[in-house]
């Protein structure tokens, strides 16, 4: 493996920071979407509009380290952060941030770990927004309708691309242009995310 695909420690250690910052907030946000669904009470499957801030952790992590298993570490180790504060979903929120975390590195896989803009911010949000889909299809909405579904899988999509695609690009937009990014690729190279 070559050493731009090889990790270093302060990679092993950003991505671990990455993921625990954020299993913080997909705790927060579990809280936040028990106390919405009457909102959504109408059309309850415009809820998932607010999923995609559960994806952003392996998108932000891609984007910063720029190597492979990052999106897929971060996401994981995310939602076990979540579990471990209280998660209602127990122990399958662990199993959530594996199918999302693995979607999210396809994302940028599909793209040999080469490219890391708004683009592939963008894939690798919606993909794991797919595994999102198909984790929770059969565990959550199986006595639904496949149109419901697919109308779930579309809320799913949308919100994983606008938060977690777009949303990271801009955080880590962000992050470079403090300069706390300087010791990765992320931070060091002159594109535009």
């Amino acid at each position: 493996m070559n050493s731009r695909m090889s990790w270093r420690t302060v990679d092993i250690v950003v991505t671990a920071a990455i993921a625990v910052a954020f299993g913080v907030v997909f705790w927060a946000w579990n809280a936040l979407w028990a106390a919405t669904g009457p909102a959504f009470a109408a059309v309850p499957p415009a809820q998932n509009i607010l999923y995609g801030t559960w994806l952003a952790a392996g998108v932000v992590a891609g984007l910063v380290v720029q190597k492979p298993g990052a999106a897929l570490f971060a996401e994981l180790v995310a939602a076990s952060v979540s579990l471990i504060l209280g998660s209602q979903w127990g122990l399958d929120a662990a199993l959530s941030g594996l199918f999302q975390g693995a979607g999210a590195e396809l994302g940028f896989a599909l793209f040999r770990y080469r490219r890391f803009d708004l683009i592939a911010a963008a894939l690798a949000a919606a993909l794991a927004a797919v595994g999102a889909w198909i984790h929770d299809t059969p565990l959550y909405y199986a006595e639904l309708s496949l149109v419901d579904q697919l109308v779930i899988g579309v809320f799913m999509l949308v919100s994983a691309v606008i938060i977690a695609g777009v949303g990271s690009a801009w955080l880590v937009r962000a992050l470079v242009q403090t300069g706390v990014l300087a010791q990765f690729p992320s931070g060091r190279a002159q594109q535009r995310i």
